[in-house]
């Protein structure tokens, strides 16, 4: 039996207290984003998933017990899009939409990356205007635009 995605989603824009953001390449594409990731299960926390999408995506460690425990900020917002037509086969037939749950988290200047190689393939700081430029996806771009708010929104 096939498994497919669960339409519901995180975005984590990783930044710096300077501003810069994190970008990570897609291996399948080529182009470039934040961490994203889909529940694994429907019982699954958004907070636990961008969690875990963040430790699975770039090695850091964000959750419970570590140095970063507490900084990971729920956004209280979400995107609803269309799934591009050439990721649709990953999702059950008839799903059109996707719903993903934005988060923050503010690490400290040189913190280290491991990417996951079959995910990504390269990562960049930017400041976060030239983030949002170089994003492939609007709402992507949108969330990272809407960093300083948050920030005021969210200390």
């Amino acid at each position: 039996m096939r498994t497919y995605k669960i339409p519901l989603s995180v975005l984590v824009v990783i930044y710096t207290p300077a501003l810069d953001v994190l970008l990570i390449r897609r291996s399948d594409a080529g182009t470039w984003q934040s961490v994203t990731g889909a529940k694994d299960a429907l019982s699954e926390s958004f907070y636990a998933t961008a969690v875990r999408e963040v430790y699975e995506e770039t090695g850091i460690a964000c959750g419970s017990g570590s140095a970063l425990s507490g900084a990971l900020q729920d956004w209280h917002l979400e995107n609803v899009y269309d799934i591009y037509p050439e990721w649709a086969y990953r999702y059950a037939p008839g799903v059109a939409r996707n719903t993903e749950h934005l988060f923050g988290l503010c690490v400290p200047a040189g913190t280290s990356i491991v990417l996951s190689p079959r995910e990504h393939t390269a990562y960049q700081w930017l400041p976060w205007r030239e983030a949002a430029d170089a994003c492939f996806s609007p709402s992507n771009a949108e969330a990272i635009l809407l960093l300083p708010q948050c920030l005021r929104e969210h200390p």
